[in-house]
């Protein structure tokens, strides 16, 4: 079995923030097209099937994860 390459140390990483429906996308370089795999609790990692390498995160609900984790923590 070929080894996942995760992550050696990308000269940029590219994000959006898509307010409306609470999505943080990072991207390593620029995006391009990837498999993404859901590997729970919200976050989808987005890998790029030819080189075998992670080439993105998808979270859903970071504001609402924020919030929550600022509530708990003021708790």
């Amino acid at each position: 079995m070929e080894v996942l390459k995760i992550l050696d140390k990308p000269d940029a990483i590219d994000w959006e923030y898509d307010e409306e429906a609470d999505v943080l996308y990072l991207s390593v370089g620029t995006p391009k097209p990837a498999v993404g795999v859901d590997i729970g609790e919200g976050v989808v990692v987005r890998y790029d099937e030819v080189n075998n390498e992670v080439v993105g995160l998808t979270v859903l609900g970071l504001r609402e994860r924020v919030i929550k984790e600022i509530a708990e923590s003021s708790d």
